[in-house]
């Protein structure tokens, strides 16, 4: 780890193993000489290189740089070696707030505070032409003193980053806290999509599961174009009002920030400074109001870092869905993805990796079903692959392969050529990511 014993560049004590991502691993640290808890990021240079994200790195320092809230993780310092890039952040010791979902379902008042101080960071990034683009409890930690930290800006974008529209046009953020807008490659606003994302967290945290949520990923989006949820029983009708807004899946007609705050259900139980006119302009050396208001007074005396180099905290992780039980919905003989590509030319692309590999097609329908078939040689068996395209939006589709034969010969072609080669069409697969569920005593 280009450490000496444990110890970090003579300045951090690396302590216990805290998590690991797809080029990065996470421990917790402390300060030699402050005693100062941390986090220590260490990130593969190399793999970052490979993967073209040193443009992205750049952006996040730019990002990072405007935005100092007391509500947003911090980046104290950033180091490097010749293999290495360490970051040492803010260490947020009360961890993520979906465990604090998946354990019993939040009191009104609870929901409240956390979604108010997610709303005073949004808007503070907003107010400085930053648009998070991956807002969801996965990205929202707690500190010690359970104080809401929104991290992760990896995704982020800043002002700069839209075209002469005004509108950002890069398609990025997890599918199920995606505003439909963004998928349609039409160009979204940035802010009107956090706060769709933020609507999103809003039913997770009284609900304790996602509003669109469905098995088929194809249902699950075409809920999301027609904002089609049912708020539970106990959500009252100020709160299901306000999601209304907030899940308007029309972005000129959504809710804005400032139209959020001024909601009474909002207002309750705050100082009427906090949510006067620039609520979200309270930065983290003016958040002492905010620190007394929540009743986090200790927080203000927390060690200030030994240097100050922002950096944005990379993560490529695919999201959290809060429905299944750490359950890998992948199959044997099947794999499934969305594409924000026309119909044609996913179909175009199947054709070209056929012509690439050992596949003929043997039947083609220009509405949206192909099939590949590859007959048994010395080394492998005889397979068939069909592929059905089924359109959720004219721009937005869901395909499905499916195989018949030698499902160990799919298997490998599927991870070793088919899936990087159709990496330019896909949005998202299906069974890529973790399954996280709630206990079921959330709902009882």
């Amino acid at each position: 780890m280009d450490t000496k014993g444990n110890i970090l560049m003579g300045k951090y004590e690396i302590g216990r193993f805290l998590g690991q991502g797809a080029f990065a691993k996470v421990y917790y640290g402390k300060h030699i000489e402050t005693e100062q808890a941390v986090a220590i990021k260490a990130i593969d240079k190399a793999r970052v290189a490979k993967l073209g994200l040193m443009n992205q790195i750049e952006r996040e320092i730019s990002v990072m740089r405007l935005i100092k809230h007391q509500n947003i993780t911090q980046i104290y310092e950033v180091m490097a070696t010749k293999a290495k890039i360490y970051f040492v952040i803010e260490y947020a010791k009360g961890g993520e707030l979906f465990r604090k979902v998946a354990k019993k379902r939040l009191k009104e008042g609870t929901v409240r505070k956390y979604f108010q101080q997610l709303i005073f960071a949004v808007n503070f990034c907003h107010k400085r032409g930053v648009y998070h683009r991956d807002l969801k409890p996965e990205n929202l930690l707690l500190d010690e003193h359970g104080c809401l930290k929104v991290s992760d800006f990896g995704l982020s974008a800043l002002s700069e980053s839209q075209g002469q529209d005004g509108l950002l046009h890069t398609a990025c953020g997890t599918p199920a806290y995606t505003a439909p807008e963004i998928v349609t490659r039409k160009g979204y606003d940035g802010a009107k999509a956090d706060i769709w994302s933020c609507g999103v967290v809003l039913f997770v945290l009284f609900a304790g599961y996602l509003p669109f949520y469905d098995q088929n990923v194809m249902e699950m989006y075409r809920k999301i174009f027609r904002a089609e949820y049912t708020c539970p029983e106990w959500c009252s009708p100020q709160v299901s009002r306000l999601l209304s807004r907030m899940l308007d899946p029309n972005p000129k007609t959504r809710v804005s920030i400032d139209g959020i705050m001024a909601t009474p259900w909002f207002r309750k139980g705050l100082d009427s400074k906090l949510v006067k006119g620039k609520a979200g302009d309270i930065d983290a050396d003016a958040g002492t109001d905010i620190v007394k208001h929540f009743g986090f007074e200790d927080l203000a005396a927390m060690s200030k870092p030994v240097t100050l180099n922002a950096f944005g905290i990379i993560s490529l992780s695919s999201g959290l869905d809060l429905s299944g039980l750490l359950v890998n919905t992948d199959q044997k003989d099947e794999a499934k993805f969305t594409s924000d590509k026309s119909a044609s030319t996913i179909i175009s692309k199947f054709e070209e990796i056929a012509g690439n590999m050992k596949l003929k097609v043997t039947e083609k329908n220009d509405k949206g079903s192909l099939k590949l078939e590859h007959q048994k040689d010395s080394w492998s068996g005889s397979l068939t692959i069909y592929i059905e395209i089924s359109e959720i939006t004219s721009s937005f589709h869901f395909v499905e392969m499916m195989s018949r034969g030698d499902g160990l010969y799919f298997q490998k072609i599927l991870k070793q050529d088919m899936k990087p080669a159709l990496g330019d069409i896909v949005w998202d697969w299906q069974g890529d990511q973790k399954v996280i569920e709630l206990s079921r005593d959330i709902l009882a």
